[in-house]
């Protein structure tokens, strides 16, 4: 016999094991993904907001905006990446690099990359593409405001001597049903094919917008929330995909299991029927060698 009682009685307890640690995964994934999707829910009403106000300020001052918005492009290339450093995630990283890089490949002039992630910093590092800092990746909604903080800071000092400078976001974001997809954003500069879309916004009202308090100060403050905003919904549809990503494969690891307990019973099962069958032929033997039938 290849397998003993004890030794399927050894694997069924540790296949049992592991799918209580599945489930576990499992659930922390699924609650997370709730998590991260009511950030994003809760970040829309805002975020049309802020570009209504963006809006306003388009039409008392076109070109306000794109002085202080960074001009109409240029050569110099920036791009941030979000991706993951846990673990159980299937294929995450390995995604959005892939849609990455020929992205950027294809972009002529100077490049720039900053990563979210030790690991798909890694990826893109192997692939060629010039590296700057790696930052960690936020553990909960609470954590991604500081790292945006901190996208800012670094990306504003590399554009201090790059006005025209362009600015992209590559992540993976949330799809139809339980999957996502790798998406780009050019964050930066927000240059007249930018305003076009965005003059597409219908007013709420039919009143004609004013803008109180000063336009300059007033277009700064929205120009900073409308950046923050993006970076701080990029990152949450980076995390909310993630999380989608390790439930599937949590999924899929919870049906290999269940396959594979059902194959162990049913071994453990026949092991157990021949056992207690040579036990009975033994039986009859030993009765049969005594009673001399």
């Amino acid at each position: 016999m290849s397998d003993s009682l004890e030794s399927l009685s050894r694997k069924m307890g540790g296949a049992r094991d592991l799918a209580s640690v599945v489930r576990t995964m499992k659930a922390l994934a699924a609650s997370s993904v709730g998590q991260y999707e009511t950030a994003i829910r809760s970040l829309a009403e805002y975020y049309r907001t802020v570009e209504l106000g963006l809006v306003a300020c388009i039409g008392h001052d076109r070109q306000a905006i794109v002085a202080e918005a960074g001009g109409k492009g240029g050569d110099a290339i920036g791009a941030v990446v979000f991706g993951s450093d846990q673990g159980l995630a299937g294929q995450f990283n390995d995604i959005v690099t892939d849609f990455a890089v020929p992205a950027l490949n294809a972009l002529p002039g100077e490049k720039k990359v900053w990563a979210v992630g030790e690991r798909v910093h890694a990826r893109l590092a192997d692939a060629g593409l010039p590296m700057g800092d790696v930052f960690s990746v936020p553990n909960s909604v609470g954590a991604i405001t500081p790292l945006v903080g901190q996208i800012q800071v670094e990306v504003e000092r590399w554009r201090a001597n790059r006005r025209s400078a362009q600015v992209y976001l590559f992540h993976n974001k949330p799809g139809a049903g339980a999957s996502y997809q790798p998406a780009s954003q050019r964050l930066i500069p927000l240059d007249d094919q930018w305003q076009s879309e965005l003059t597409k916004l219908r007013w709420p009202t039919g009143n004609v917008p004013q803008v109180l308090g000063g336009e300059v100060p007033t277009l700064r403050a929205l120009v900073r929330e409308y950046l923050f905003i993006s970076l701080f919904r990029t990152c949450a549809e980076s995390l909310a995909s993630e999380n989608t990503s390790r439930l599937l494969a949590m999924q899929r690891a919870e049906k290999n299991i269940d396959e594979l307990m059902d194959t162990l019973t049913q071994k453990y099962n026949r092991q157990r029927q021949t056992s207690i069958d040579e036990e009975l032929f033994d039986v009859i033997a030993g009765f049969e060698a005594l009673t001399g039938k």
